[in-house]
């Protein structure tokens, strides 16, 4: 089990690294390391986290929640180094939400993002609110290896919405 000074070093990189409508409460946030599905995934330098990832295991898939890099060692390929070691440990296909590449900073994500391998799927797509009050998120799913076809999508995102964001199948 994480220890209480880990997580609240991982949520200051998240608070740090995401807007308030693209992370969850503190609180909310806390509360996932009881799910099963779910684990963080600290990278440790000199007894302190510079790095994370916030994963969802599920039998179809694996869903990153979060990739966040401490913000003083950011542009130090630390973040895709650790997507690369995360993408290698399974055989299972791996799941992201990206803003569409509207902005400069959503292209360079997205392209980021593909350098690493990963497809960007091209179907609607609305990340449910992770706090109370928070608007509905519109953003895409990228997939690796590959594209996903609109059968898988939509069961992957049935899962999305009923595990991780516990909300109605139909949303």
């Amino acid at each position: 089990m994480m220890q209480e000074s880990q997580f609240d070093q991982i949520y200051a990189i998240m608070e740090a690294s995401f807007p308030e409508i693209e992370r969850r409460t503190y609180a909310g946030a806390k509360e996932l390391l009881s799910d099963p599905n779910y684990r963080l995934i600290p990278e440790v330098e000199d007894n302190k986290i510079i790095a994370f990832l916030a994963v969802w295991e599920f039998p179809m898939f694996r869903f990153v929640e979060h990739i966040a890099v401490d913000p003083g060692v950011r542009g130090s390929g630390l973040g895709g180094k650790l997507m690369t070691a995360y993408i290698a440990e399974s055989l299972k296909p791996v799941l992201l939400e990206v803003e569409p590449p509207t902005t400069d900073i959503a292209e360079r994500r997205v392209n980021f993002y593909t350098r690493l391998g990963f497809h960007l799927n091209d179907f609607h797509y609305m990340q449910p609110p992770l706090q109370i009050g928070m608007p509905d998120l519109p953003l895409k799913i990228m997939s690796y290896p590959q594209t996903l076809t609109e059968a898988t999508f939509s069961v992957c995102k049935d899962i999305l919405y009923t595990k991780v964001y516990k909300v109605a199948r139909t949303y």
